[in-house]
């Protein structure tokens, strides 16, 4: 019998789903546990499992579709059975008005557009796998092709990593769901293209895959054909060269370049030897020329040796002169993604700032006696994020996000801790964190960093921080404010510890100071609210016995 299967939950929040990919197709076989779709949630893609045995016998939602929760996705049952009554049973109960007519059982070539708009499934020859540049993030919407650790004609197994791919948050490695020989990469090594571009084509051995459309949905790829056609016509668009800019510095020309001697007569110069002898400042006067016509050549300059009279002539009229020179460095995923969410937050949540000194000589003497513990470290970072966390805890008004409708308030403490890396900056989280000690904040902090710098984090390990601190000390920055990690309504700015007169009991000392700063959304935390906050958690780091009490 005929099991229908609908477009299911995969998230708490989740009210709708994007089919990133079908991993079958209408009229495959199906085994209780496969993978059959590719699911993009509000949170993340995800692979999405048959819990039925059968053959696929209907597509309700084609690839790129996007659907509520509960509407038809697909069927599944034998293979011939007349599943009608299903698909206009499903179709009037769904929350999806759209009225579709679909044959039973739905033939292959109406099943996918994943080549392009002019090519119907039935084009692809048999075996052939369309492999499309993944989701790998919730926010990603283009990658990076790092590495190729396949090349084109290579044996591909199931499971084997077919390339890094460099998203918004990390470098991840992408896994093959087929087997069979890589056939065309449709994606090079450092190009970018946006999710579902046709990343490369797997098939068996030999096939012909030239006429498949690598223009899936960037618009940025050319059939083969094309490009066989561009590489016949290229002799004919450079039989004409066309004056372009040189970048590479002046030629040595035949030509020579006329100036005036200061005497009247007249010098011959080549671009190049001119354009040497301004860099360093030479007087072309005073060369003499071995070319033509006595013409200062490149030669003549490198050979040039000028007398003391006429080096101390030539450094008394020399100005400054050089080149203007740029490097363009392609931004990265990472470095796109910070300037857009940094660029979202400044403009659109309205920030305040708070300041505070700490004195620190309870939490420098309290870090020297936990130290001297066996097999116990902890930093001042540590203690930083404890307070915060144990503060939050108090003030929950500060552990908020906004939105147009209401003001979200964290029952749970989620601390992200920024982390500066090669590209960028990442924010690991800690779950939890008022609920960790010292030492697991210091070893769970240390975990992550190290992740981090070498690329290793997962999503899932940057998602979910209801605030932000981020720690400059260890760079000797004493004060810095921060933009607002959101959706936090707040971020904490750490600057180094100093050493600077204070006063005591009336007399002036030298004492240890903090500075921090709190950068808040105006939108959920009031000014007396920040204060507040800041005052609690200025309490804890000051007297650090009472965050045991």
């Amino acid at each position: 019998m005929a099991e229908v299967i609908n477009m299911p939950r995969l998230s708490d929040t989740m009210e709708e789903g994007v089919v990133a990919a079908w991993l079958k197709k209408v009229g495959d076989s199906v085994e209780e546990g496969d993978i059959l779709a590719e699911i993009e949630t509000d949170k993340a893609t995800m692979e999405f499992e048959s819990f039925h045995s059968g053959t696929l016998l209907h597509i309700g939602i084609q690839e790129g579709e996007t659907a509520p929760v509960d509407q038809l996705l697909a069927i599944i049952g034998e293979e011939g059975e007349d599943i009608e009554a299903l698909i206009n049973g499903s179709s009037s109960s769904d929350t999806s008005t759209s009225d579709k007519s679909v044959d039973s059982p739905a033939p292959a070539a109406e099943e996918s557009n994943n080549i392009d708009s002019t090519s119907s499934s039935d084009e692809l020859p048999e075996g052939v796998e369309i492999i499309t540049m993944p989701r790998l993030s919730d926010t990603m919407e283009e990658g990076t092709v790092a590495s190729w650790l396949i090349k084109e004609g290579d044996s591909v197994e199931e499971g084997d990593i077919l390339a890094e791919i460099e998203t918004d948050k990390a470098t991840m490695e992408f896994e093959s769901f087929h087997k069979g020989t890589l056939l065309k990469i449709g994606i090079q090594e450092g190009e970018t293209a946006a999710v579902d571009s046709l990343l490369a084509i797997i098939g068996p051995a030999g096939t012909d895959v030239s006429s498949i459309n690598l223009n899936t949905t960037s618009g940025k790829k050319e059939t083969a054909k094309e490009e066989k056609l561009q590489q016949e016509e290229a002799p004919k668009a450079t039989a004409e060269p066309k004056s372009v800019p040189d970048y590479s510095g002046p030629k040595e020309s035949s030509t020579p370049v006329e100036q005036s001697r200061g005497d009247g007569g007249r010098i011959f110069a080549s671009p190049l030897a001119k354009k040497m002898a301004a860099d360093k400042g030479i007087d072309l006067t005073a060369v003499t020329g071995t070319g033509e016509n006595g013409r200062v050549t490149k030669k003549d300059i490198e050979n040039y040796k000028p007398s003391t009279a006429a080096a101390s002539s030539a450094q008394a009229r020399f100005e400054p002169v050089g080149t203007e020179t740029w490097e363009e460095v392609p931004n990265s995923q990472m470095r796109k993604t910070i300037a857009k969410r940094l660029g979202q937050s400044k403009f659109t949540a309205p920030h305040y700032y708070l300041g505070l000194d700490l004195d620190m000589d309870n939490a420098i003497a309290s870090r020297k006696a936990i130290n001297e513990l066996p097999d116990t470290k902890v930093s001042f970072n540590d203690m930083v994020i404890k307070a915060a966390a144990m503060a939050l805890r108090l003030h929950p008004k500060v552990n908020t996000s906004w939105t147009d409708n209401a003001t979200r308030i964290a029952k749970h403490i989620n601390i992200g801790v920024a982390v500066a890396v090669e590209d960028g900056l990442l924010v690991p989280v800690l779950p939890f964190a008022d609920q960790m000690s010292l030492q697991q904040i210091g070893s769970k902090v240390k975990e992550l960093a190290g992740k981090a710098r070498s690329k290793k984090l997962q999503p899932s390990e940057m998602e979910g921080s209801t605030f932000t601190i981020s720690n400059l000390g260890m760079f000797g920055i004493t004060e810095f404010t921060s933009i607002i990690n959101q959706p936090n309504s707040a971020i904490m700015s750490v600057g180094a510890i100093v050493q600077k007169p204070v006063v005591k009991d009336g007399q002036i000392v030298v004492g240890n100071v903090m500075k921090i700063t709190l950068a808040c959304d105006h939108r959920t935390v009031d000014g007396a609210t920040g204060a507040a906050f800041l005052q609690t958690f200025k309490s804890y780091i000051e007297n650090p016995i009472v965050m045991y009490v």
